[in-house]
């Protein structure tokens, strides 16, 4: 990108938001629209600065729209992080196992992958702003009550694990709903970057967040760390309350659930380089899913720290995929997207390989390692979310969203089991060296496959 393409853009988003917003054509929608058969018939809404990536009529105050939509969810990221570090420690501190670890890890993931298919069917064929708003509702409402549960009751394994189980069972249906309506309100140009900005609010939260959890937990004990969550979840029901979202025609459907989800499983086959990027990408995940889980007991068991050093940890991964999303969205590619998901794959892999190998007194040398492969974790999601949303059909894509959620939802709890199993048998260093084996693996099927070179 130029130095010249690179101002002009930031000319236009400046006046974008600056500008009043021009009156609708249809005074009963947000902003004027196109109908579902019209998007799809837009053959290249890339080169009319009008509309957004799905094709729709752009509205004047767009990035407006995008910062409240997102600051909301920063606030609710960033308290629910803190509060799910405090689990995770607790948990820790009080049995030491990999095997409850793991535990919550497949409860908060499980039943994303058993039910995003059902939720991507429902985004869409339903109002998808409603569905973001119950969740959020139902996640604020469990949090609170968890957290006069503990206070009255006491801390205990069952009431973690049932927050987490609550954030698994939202988030089947809340991540398909959002991921699918970011296309219609982003211009074409942006959508990698928008997409960069979950990994980038994550990253801000695991820099802080465990900071927060540790001294929350602390200080007024686990029930203040779940209250938190739960409060920071309302913030996001209150500012998607505020958002205006595009009202989308859609024609009626008299197909059930499992043809819905059949259409959309052909409409992903139909893509076989999507298709390859999708699985190789769940895989990472499962290989991933046990290394963040194993971290805190990592630090305690190997390197004989205590939360500090946890959270220091924790903080230092959040930093680098910090980074690793700002220089995303900085460089903004547009092409060779497949070649960065191959690139992250060997860094991570590369990094776990070395972190696995670091010695008892090799603390710092493991937080450096973490901090490197960090970086390259900013890099999968956001470029296969941009093409999955410029290659797949607005009308499926709901459904398309919820099958990469639960194929990436099962994969993080298989992948933790297994990984809690053998870290158990292996030792934890030893299973970091397999596991960054496995993903460089992954990295070289990638790389080889005709139909994922054909869209770099």
């Amino acid at each position: 990108m130029t130095q010249d393409t690179t101002t002009s853009e930031a000319a236009e988003d400046a006046a974008a938001l600056a500008a009043p917003e021009a009156p609708a054509a249809a005074p009963e929608a947000p902003f004027p629209e196109a109908t579902a058969s019209e998007a799809s018939e837009a053959t290249a809404p890339e080169a009319d600065p009008n509309l957004t990536a799905g094709g729709y009529r752009l509205p004047a105050n767009w990035l407006a729209r995008i910062v409240l939509i997102w600051g909301g969810y920063a606030v609710s990221a960033f308290a629910g992080s803190a509060a799910s570090y405090a689990c995770i420690w607790y948990v820790t501190e009080t049995t030491g196992s990999p095997l409850a670890l793991a535990l919550l890890y497949v409860l908060a993931f499980l039943p994303v992958g058993l039910l995003s298919p059902f939720g991507g069917v429902l985004a869409d064929k339903l109002n998808r702003k409603a569905i973001i708003i119950t969740c959020d509702a139902i996640l604020a409402a469990s949090g609170i009550a968890f957290a006069l549960w503990t206070l009255t009751a006491g801390p205990s394994l069952l009431t973690v694990s049932l927050y987490c189980a609550s954030w698994g069972l939202t988030s089947a249906f809340r991540g398909p709903a959002f991921n699918a309506t970011m296309p219609l309100l982003v211009p074409a140009r942006h959508l990698m970057r928008i997409n960069s900005l979950d990994t980038m609010l994550g990253s801000i939260s695991m820099i802080a967040a465990p900071a927060l959890g540790i001294l929350l937990y602390t200080t007024f004990g686990l029930q203040a760390c779940i209250l938190a969550g739960g409060v920071g979840a309302l913030a996001a029901v209150v500012t998607m309350l505020l958002a205006k979202l595009p009202q989308v025609e859609r024609a009626a459907e008299q197909l059930g659930a499992w043809s819905s989800l059949k259409e959309g499983a052909v409409a992903l086959a139909d893509q076989r380089g999507l298709l390859v990027l999708v699985v190789v990408v769940s895989l990472g995940m499962f290989a991933y899913g046990p290394i963040d889980s194993l971290l805190p007991l990592m630090v305690s068991t190997h390197f004989g720290g205590d939360g500090f050093a946890a959270s220091l940890l924790a903080a230092v991964m959040g930093l680098g995929m910090l980074v690793g999303a700002v220089t995303l969205m900085a460089l903004n590619p547009s092409r060779k997207l497949p070649l960065v998901i191959i690139v992250a794959a060997v860094i991570v892999g590369a990094g776990t390989i070395a972190g696995g190998c670091m010695p008892e007194g090799g603390y710092w040398g493991f937080v450096g390692c973490i901090g490197v492969l960090a970086i390259a974790c900013a890099w999968f999601g956001a470029p296969l979310m941009t093409l999955l949303q410029k290659g797949i059909a607005e009308d499926k894509l709901g459904r398309v969203m919820g099958l990469y959620t639960a194929m990436s939802g099962l994969a993080i709890p298989v992948g933790t089991a297994l990984g809690g199993v053998l870290a158990e048998g292996l030792g934890t260093p030893a299973f970091f060296v397999v596991d960054g084996v496995f993903i460089l693996l992954l990295a070289v099927v990638t790389a080889l496959s005709p139909s994922v070179r054909k869209l770099m």
